[in-house]
């Protein structure tokens, strides 16, 4: 890194929503601040949603009410994501069965395909996208145009969705009850953390260097290692500390932080020498399998340091394949991060 702050080597930032930018009707604390920051330093931003239930002009108007204004075009959704898809792989004015809301069937419509409401219209393919009113019967519609041969279509896999009451089901769920129909079978995604969205959002900001910030590790950290892209993980949404710890390769992100206002602030680095490493005035070593942890952890920023000293030991001892250390009492020290 050259910068000054995190967010200095980057001509773009891509901010999933939900988790992220907002938990349902209001702003995760510093969001508006933080984005007003990034674009008064000629930072493009982008908002990314795996939610395919509304249309880019809704997101953007809530957007606005929590005090980040933004317009249609600064909006790109897995609904639009998956219409794209749909119009490489059917012809003009094919039928599509669409299990999702009326923002969906949108933009099904203004790719050129013709969205119909059950399976009697001879789909060509079958899309679905969340749709909080989702029935029953909707769903079964879904599994017999499949079965007549209709191609299968989603707009995101995401079991659940945070929200301001805690976390709800997804339309994961509802993909999930259409493919035990279907045993093996994938459908065929845009969303998270399937390349198709984000590269929709790089085309439409013109970015060359883009960091993709997130609260997921299945969704948004993976889908930013699938697009080549760098990430930051915050804190501010589904996943946390135990979840990091347990990555795999590809969902651990580039750098971490509680809010997206880390991007305005230097990055946070660890060293690793052997079986030790370091990040500010922490340092995490190995004691016979378990992780020691040294150094002041009494504000969020010491704790977020002496985190991702921890991280890196762990990830590091995992991938060398011999054991899993121990974490216990290096975990509990830091009680401010979730």
């Amino acid at each position: 890194m050259t910068g000054t702050v995190l967010c200095d080597d980057y001509d773009a930032a891509l901010f999933d929503l939900d988790g992220v930018v907002y938990l349902g009707p209001d702003p995760v604390e510093g969001a508006p601040d933080g984005i007003a920051g990034l674009r008064a330093r000629g930072i493009q931003v982008g908002f990314v949603t795996n939610n395919a239930a509304r249309p880019p002009r809704t997101v953007a108007e809530q957007l606005t009410r929590i005090g980040v204004p933004a317009g249609p075009q600064d909006v790109v959704t897995s609904a639009q994501a998956v219409a794209a898809m749909l119009r490489e792989a059917l012809d003009p004015g094919s039928p599509v069965l669409v299990v999702g809301t009326d923002a969906l069937a949108e933009e099904v419509q203004a790719v050129g395909l013709l969205p119909v409401a059950d399976r009697h219209a001879d789909p060509l393919a079958v899309v679905q996208g969340y749709d909080p009113k989702m029935s029953w019967p909707r769903v079964t519609d879904a599994v017999h145009a499949i079965q007549a041969g209709a191609r299968w279509f989603a707009s995101n896999l995401d079991s659940t969705r945070p929200t301001d009451l805690g976390l709800e089901p997804g339309v994961g769920t509802q993909v999930a009850a259409v493919g035990s129909c279907f045993p093996g079978r994938e459908p065929e995604v845009a969303g998270k953390p399937f390349p198709p969205l984000l590269r929709e959002t790089v085309r439409r900001l013109g970015g060359n260097h883009p960091i993709f910030v997130g609260d997921r590790l299945d969704t948004d950290i993976e889908g930013a290692h699938r697009a080549g892209m760098d990430s930051l993980f915050v804190f501010t949404g589904a996943h946390g500390v135990r979840d990091l710890l347990d990555a795999v390769p590809n969902r651990r992100p580039s750098y971490i932080g509680h809010d997206l206002r880390a991007l305005l602030a230097p990055s946070r680095k660890a060293g690793l020498s052997g079986e030790e490493a370091s990040c500010g005035r922490a340092r995490a070593w190995l004691d016979h399998d378990q992780v020691r942890l040294e150094g002041p952890v009494g504000t969020l920023d010491e704790q977020l340091d002496a985190l991702w000293a921890v991280l890196a030991l762990n990830w590091a001892v995992r991938d060398a394949g011999d054991r899993a250390p121990e974490l216990g009492t290096a975990v509990e020290a830091l009680s401010l991060v979730h």
